[in-house]
């Protein structure tokens, strides 16, 4: 029994791989999308106790209940809970994802999020970056300007060794492909080649993607971006303890 359930969840996080990455390393090259543009920012927002109940659930209840807890305005993310454990629940959007996932201005995206302490300092002011200027209409080549710009002048930190994220919101939808969501756990790194970390190779639950684009015309677009690379690890497990083979879309 168990020898099935890590099956199934291998089977979900290969899946979800590919819709992150490989499949869209192809796509992101057409010149069709199902979401062309930005849709209007009513329809990236949330009821704000809704949002708080589905941040905290990104990581167990023993690591949530005492994190702060970030819910999307229309100026950009603010704090809606002050927490005292360094880590911040929040809910992601489409357009925090790869600038060239053919999902990326996908409205229904709700990806709950919990940074450790560790990604809270070096990968939430890209987080706070990026929906201040999606929020006020900027377009993706505006948003990787001036992330090129505040990195060349310094004024965003450098990725912290052990940053890592908690993915095991059961509420989550991550994207229109598949089941739609799977229970995970991400490390940001700045190591160059997944293979060092045996990516990809056969039996291993380790995956990894690129974090600012996905293709390799888009990783063209990355001087002055620091190659972070994204490590998943499937758990077996959504947060709140329940099996992941019964999931409720």
């Amino acid at each position: 029994m168990q020898k099935n359930k890590v099956v199934a969840i291998a089977t979900m996080g290969f899946a979800l791989l590919i819709v992150f990455g490989a499949a869209y390393r192809a796509r992101s090259q057409d010149a069709e999308t199902p979401y062309p543009k930005m849709a209007p920012i009513q329809e990236y927002l949330m009821d704000r106790t809704a949002e708080i109940t589905l941040a905290r659930s990104a990581a167990p209840e023993s690591i949530s209940r005492d994190a702060t807890v970030l819910v999307l305005g229309r100026q950009g993310y603010e704090t809606a809970v002050q927490g005292k454990n360094g880590f911040v629940c929040w809910v992601g959007r489409g357009w925090g994802a790869a600038f060239d996932w053919a999902e990326f201005w996908n409205p229904k995206v709700r990806a709950a999020d919990s940074l450790n302490p560790q990604a809270a300092r070096s990968i939430l002011p890209i987080v706070y970056l990026r929906a201040r200027m999606v929020m006020s209409g900027r377009s993706k080549a505006e948003i990787v300007s001036a992330l090129k710009e505040v990195y060349e002048k310094k004024e965003l930190p450098d990725l912290e060794s052990g940053a890592m994220d908690y993915m095991m919101s059961k509420s989550s939808y991550l994207t229109d492909q598949g089941v739609h969501n799977m229970p995970h756990l991400m490390f940001y790194t700045l190591v160059k080649d997944g293979k060092d970390w045996g990516s990809g190779a056969a039996g291993s639950p380790v995956m990894s993607s690129p974090y600012w684009f996905f293709s390799p015309k888009g990783e063209s677009q990355m001087k002055g971006l620091p190659p972070i690379l994204v490590f998943l690890v499937a758990v077996t497990n959504w947060s709140d303890g329940t099996p992941a083979d019964q999931h409720s879309e």
